[in-house]
């Protein structure tokens, strides 16, 4: 689905389904230098299970235009202008990686637009290496190949891609090059920059899902455990053999765990 934001051309994957602003909205948020390719396996399985989805690139991410948002209170706010825009007045939403602190900072500073949150492979800060930062920008395909190499975790090494036809490695990088130029690099500036993640993760007032991943080498499980502990009322569920790209290496394990949250 193509949609005007702020001037923007913003692309939002639907699931196949035509999106229905009256039905239960489920946002699905990526993570550093992803897109709504993310959510492939997890899109289309909640869409045609009568869900509402919206998997929407971020500016300059994916298949939308724009320029990058630089920080994670202006990406919060983001989603809540884009939920505005299509008059979907609550909706649950579902973070990866950077994606998990845009949702604990739009359900503190939102609470009433936010229903439920789940939070995949994130933490209440992402610190990230300034080698890195640097990297993203003067040389991003090596910050691709980095960032896909330790964000899998060792199955994903040696298997094929859940999706036929793809290996997840080189899945990984296509995806991240196909953002603009300096996306990569505004977003884990936004990452380290962000200092609110254990005040927000404290306020929350919402049902929150935490899946963590034990072979997590981007946000390690301790600290996702520290989020879930500090969360009020949060459940969590651990992947024992998953890395941080979660959704993409465990789809089936978990959509069934969303599944049953959100029937919760």
């Amino acid at each position: 689905m193509k949609h005007q934001l702020n001037g923007a051309d913003i692309h939002i994957a639907t699931g196949g389904v035509d999106f229905d602003p009256k039905g239960r909205a489920l946002v699905f948020l990526h993570g550093s230098g992803q897109s709504h390719l993310t959510w492939v396996q997890q899109s289309r399985f909640f869409a045609h299970r009568g869900y509402s989805v919206l998997a929407p690139d971020f500016p300059a991410h994916g298949l939308s235009s724009g320029d990058p948002l630089t920080s994670i209170a202006d990406q919060a706010d983001w989603v809540i202008s884009l939920l505005d825009s299509l008059d979907v007045k609550t909706a649950t939403l579902i973070g990866h990686s950077q994606g998990v602190l845009v949702a604990l900072e739009a359900a503190s500073r939102h609470a009433d637009r936010i229903d439920a949150l789940t939070l995949i492979a994130g933490a209440m800060a992402i610190p990230v290496n300034e080698a890195l930062i640097d990297m993203a920008q003067s040389r991003p395909h090596k910050a691709f190949e980095m960032m896909t190499s330790w964000g899998h975790g060792p199955g994903a090494h040696k298997f094929d891609n859940t999706q036929p036809g793809h290996a997840f490695l080189g899945y990984g990088r296509r995806v991240m090059a196909q953002n603009e130029n300096g996306a990569l690099h505004a977003d884990l500036v936004a990452c380290n920059s962000y200092e609110d993640g254990p005040a927000a993760a404290a306020s929350v007032s919402q049902p929150s899902l935490c899946l963590l991943a034990a072979k997590d080498k981007m946000t390690p499980i301790k600290f996702g455990k520290q989020m879930a502990q500090t969360i009020p009322g949060a459940q969590s569920e651990i992947f024992d053999r998953a890395g941080h790209f979660l959704p993409a290496e465990f789809p089936l394990e978990v959509n069934s765990a969303i599944a049953a949250f959100l029937a919760r």
